[in-house]
């Protein structure tokens, strides 16, 4: 019980922080509790998409939440996550962990030179051509490049929402960082809503489907949702730059983890 309750306020924490911090669920279950991938797929959606929901509430009270962006990111990625789901029963459970671990790294060093001040030309090439604020509304300026962009990163995240059981947002908040000039505060708060919804659906097909958790599993749900308060009572205090640098860090960590643990059986000889 002990463990569990840990590991969930962690993951809890850095959801409420980041917007990404899901992406350490499936470590956390498999890793710190001896989940194997496919049990920890559903308790991991479940945790993380509670936990989101109680985010996205408090976004939408601050006033952070873009609802339209975060609308058109959750239908696309409703739209994807079964045929994730459907992909998962398919593919070699290593082979989802190699696939995951190696998108985790892209991302974790891609935030890592943003939030360090590097590729800015990169960020402002998309800019003139993607989402932009409006300033005197804080709204989107919506046109097709940006439905475009928004549509694809929505897409995204509910294909590996399904296919690997996290909440997306380690796509959705670089991919927003990229592409439009919201700040990382309105980024994470977006992110949460967006992860909210997507999780929803493929956690009520779970549930109409007969799936169950264990008691321990329900313990890493509510510690995660207790963790999600506090990471967004801290949120506002801690500057934008040293955000991005906790989501790098925490995404290249998860990574490496897993790695290890999914090549160390091959890596080991009789």
């Amino acid at each position: 019980m002990l463990l569990e309750s840990l590991y969930g306020l962690g993951v809890g924490l850095a959801l409420g922080l980041t917007g990404g911090g899901g992406v350490l669920a499936v470590p956390a279950l498999v890793l710190g509790l001896g989940f194997s991938l496919p049990e920890a797929t559903p308790v991991s959606l479940i945790a993380v998409g509670l936990a989101a929901l109680l985010g996205c509430l408090d976004g939408l009270r601050r006033g952070l939440v873009r609802y339209r962006a975060a609308l058109v990111m959750a239908a696309l990625g409703a739209l994807c996550a079964p045929l994730g789901l459907g992909l998962a029963r398919h593919l070699p459970v290593p082979l989802l962990m190699l696939l995951f671990c190696a998108l985790l790294l892209f991302i974790a060093a891609r935030m890592l030179r943003q939030a360090l001040g590097e590729g800015r030309g990169e960020v402002a090439a998309a800019l003139r051509h993607n989402c932009l604020l409006d300033q005197q509304t804080g709204r989107f300026r919506w046109n097709p490049r940006c439905f475009l962009s928004l549509s694809a990163i929505g897409g995204l995240s509910g294909l590996f929402s399904g296919l690997l059981g996290v909440g997306g947002g380690f796509l959705i908040v670089p991919g927003i960082r990229q592409f439009s000039n919201l700040g990382m505060h309105g980024i994470v708060a977006t992110s949460l809503a967006v992860i909210a919804l997507v999780s929803a659906s493929t956690v009520a097909g779970f549930l109409l489907s007969g799936g169950c958790l264990s008691s321990g599993a329900w313990i890493f749900v509510a510690a995660a949702a207790a963790g999600m308060l506090g990471g967004r009572l801290l949120a506002p205090r801690l500057p934008a730059r040293h955000l991005q640098l906790g989501f790098a860090v925490l995404a290249g960590l998860a990574a490496l983890m897993l790695l290890g643990k999914t090549l160390l059986p091959f890596l080991i000889f009789p």
